[in-house]
């Protein structure tokens, strides 16, 4: 694995040493700071236990809350795409697309090919599909991001896991903050979240309210939410966790524009043609009412047994109300998550933890397609029930060697199903679609070389069956012979800070070699559907630096100075893609940038004033697999400046403002990629202006 990942590295770098350079320049720039400041060690929580970043045999990235309360404060977009290897997309206000390492070929809408957890909880629910724009960023603490296939411990994946907690659990403190903000485009939100501490219970309520009227025709947004997170540490050894949150949104699709459309008048929706009507005639818009709850119990046994036990469920009403059709879905969605840790002694110079575990979930759905009369059910066009079954059992034994290697080897088996039965137009009765199961091994090394370097490398196999929705797609036919796609991948990685803790550098390379790739496709109605292609080749790296330029002090005019730059190489390119007459293979991914470059600063001066900026850079994207349209590179730009300010000791104030997209760049932020007619380009806002206030008690 080893050599085959040296020579990756040495053919990106050949190829691309012009842009790999400013890493370099990055690490060098800190040894000509004077001043450095220490910040604590990042701990991460996912693979079941927390150990510290710097040892952790795996290409993980956290966002919390200090970095996700820097961003303008209205949707999880611009924080998630710091993160190296990740790229969130909104086609609109809400319809949010999240991608890792190149999975949006399959994301027409929404979130797929992707594990989502909150907490415990799974809410990437049995068919495969998250509905993570539910989600209000106020009721976050922090996201740990684990990039490439991690099935072992987590399920059919085959871009990776997404870990959200609701709450800081090694914080046990009341208080209560109230927000408010508004912004261009008829933006306004508030939010309120209250933390009550008695004895060996912490209660955190989160409220939320946004919408706007958005900067197109036809795509205003509204989302009530209000969710709560319940800690009991009823005994010493044992922990019970509660989850719960009722998200009702409700947004506006305005569609996609051909180029000349875009240029001519990015803020329209899409207009209507010779045979469809427009966006706005049909009022094409998405609404969702979800209710989502999980109760997880945690007991250590004692010094050496662990015990978590989790069960949880939702409910949903969907309704999408589409130029070509109106859909509506009633799903429910049960599940449990159980595992069990041994671990030997902590003294002994091998440590090791062997884990086993079960996770299991069913999706029952009733969709049904009515003809849209303005906005309007009209006749039944389509009806089915389906019934999504996905289970697997996994097991992983941990080995810690003398604190220096830490090595893991994990395997799960998997197990997906599907019923349906077709009740209109032409009743058929009961079938299904069950994939072979499959194993998903895992085996990943770390090595300390001493207390601030780390080496790594993983060998994986991603494994993800097709959605609910890409077999049961917006054409209303149920694909019986698209296939799971698979694949493995190799990787390699170093973790570096220094000694006064003032840098801190995360850098991989990784091949991912994917076979019968899902991507989507457009038929004549512009109805999605979705095909296997060939495959893909998958080679890149993912860089992300932090340095504490200036220390924190109370002497100098600038208090402190820090430097963040998260930067992507995505060399993705089809193999064996042939789709009738045409021939795709060697042609660059679509929907993914070859190159994305986020570098952030923040600055803090006196009396609690600070101001931040963030440049993302993106370069062009491929719009169809045939390679024959781009989107062009754009330059993005936010700046924030924020005062905070104490009164009494007890209550603290802020009120923070900015701008974004300070150039005006005009460009699409989700592109309908293989669009019939062209009809690419969703226009992203142009510059915009937004404000927040925020008490805290």
């Amino acid at each position: 694995m080893a050599c085959e990942s040296f020579k990756i590295i040495r053919t990106l770098y050949y190829m691309h040493r012009k842009q790999l350079s400013f890493l370099f320049i990055g690490i060098g720039f800190h040894f000509f700071a004077q001043d450095t400041v220490q910040f604590k060690d990042v701990v991460i929580s996912s693979y079941l236990s927390e150990r510290p970043m710097l040892r952790a045999p795996a290409s993980v990235a956290v966002v919390d809350s200090t970095q996700i309360s820097k961003q303008s404060g209205q949707s999880l977009l611009p924080m998630l795409n710091t993160v190296p290897g990740v790229r969130m997309e909104e086609r609109s206000p809400g319809s949010y697309r999240l991608s890792i390492r190149g999975s949006l070929l399959r994301s027409p809408f929404g979130v797929r090919n992707i594990k989502v957890y909150i907490d415990e909880f799974p809410l990437t629910n049995g068919g495969g599909d998250t509905y993570l724009n539910l989600l209000d960023f106020s009721g976050i603490n922090n996201i740990e991001v684990l990039k490439g296939p991690d099935g072992s411990l987590f399920g059919a994946n085959s871009g990776g896991v997404v870990r959200i907690s609701p709450n800081n659990l090694h914080r046990d403190s009341s208080f209560v903050s109230i927000a408010t903000g508004a912004g261009s485009f008829g933006l306004f939100r508030e939010n309120i979240n209250v933390q009550q501490c008695i004895d060996k219970n912490v209660l955190s309520v989160s409220e939320a309210w946004q919408r706007s009227d958005g900067y197109r025709q036809n795509s205003a947004l509204d989302r009530k939410y209000i969710q709560l997170a319940d800690r009991f540490n009823y005994k010493s050894n044992a922990q019970l966790r509660f989850f719960f949150f009722y998200s009702d949104l409700n947004y506006q699709t305005p569609g996609g524009l051909t180029q000349s459309e875009f240029e001519q008048n990015p803020r329209a929706a899409r207009p209507a043609t010779k045979t469809l009507p427009s966006a706005i005639q049909q009022c094409a818009a998405v609404r969702d009412k979800t209710l989502f709850g999980g109760i997880s119990e945690d007991i250590k046994i004692n010094e050496k047994v662990r015990y978590v036990a989790s069960v949880f469920g939702s409910q949903t009403f969907f309704e999408n109300p589409f130029i070509t059709n109106y859909e509506t879905r009633n799903e429910t969605n049960a599940g449990t998550r159980t595992w069990l840790e041994v671990n030997n002694r902590a003294d002994l110079r091998i440590k090791l933890k062997w884990d086993l575990g079960i996770e299991a979930q069913q999706t029952h759905s009733s969709i049904f397609n009515y003809g849209n009369y303005l906005g309007n059910k009209d006749t039944v066009q389509a009806a089915d029930k389906l019934i999504a079954t996905q289970a697997f059992a996994f097991t992983r034994l941990s080995t810690d060697i003398n604190n220096v290697w830490l090595i893991d080897a994990s395997l799960s088996y998997n197990y997906n199903r599907l019923d349906f039965t077709h009740i209109q137009p032409n009743p058929i009765p009961k079938n299904n679609i069950i994939f072979r199961p499959q194993l998903m091994p895992r085996l990943s090394a770390s090595y300390c070389i001493n207390k601030t370097i780390s080496l790594r490398g993983i060998i994986s196999r991603g494994y993800s069956p097709p959605t609910l929705d890409e077999i049961r797609s917006s054409n209303n036919i149920i694909n019986t012979s698209l296939q799971p796609e698979s694949g493995w991948n190799y990787e390699i990685g170093l973790r570096l800070r220094t000694l006064n803790n003032s840098l801190w550098w995360d850098v991989s390379a990784f091949y991912y070699r994917l076979d019968h790739a899902i991507v989507d496709r457009i038929d004549v109605n512009g109805n999605e559907y979705f095909i296997n292609s060939g495959g893909t080749n998958q080679p890149g790296i993912e860089s992300q630096i932090v340095i504490q330029v200036i220390k924190q002090n109370t002497t100098h005019f600038i208090r402190q100075i820090e430097l963040r730059n998260s930067y992507t190489l995505n060399l993705f390119t089809f193999r064996n893609y042939v789709n009738g007459l045409d021939n795709y293979s060697g042609n660059n991914v679509t929907g993914i940038p070859k190159h994305v470059s986020v570098t952030g600063l923040t600055v803090n001066f006196p009396l609690n004033i600070y101001l931040f900026g963030q440049y993302n850079y993106t370069s062009a994207i491929a719009l169809n697999d045939a390679n024959t349209t781009y989107a062009n590179e754009y330059h993005l730009i936010l700046l924030k400046v924020g005062y905070k300010f104490i009164v009494k000791k007890t209550i603290a104030f802020e009120i923070n403002g900015g701008v974004d997209n300070l150039l005006n760049q005009r460009y699409s932020l989700g592109n309908d990629l293989n669009a019939i007619g062209g009809r690419y380009y969703n226009a992203a806002m142009p510059r915009n202006y937004f404000v927040n206030f925020i008490v805290s008690l």
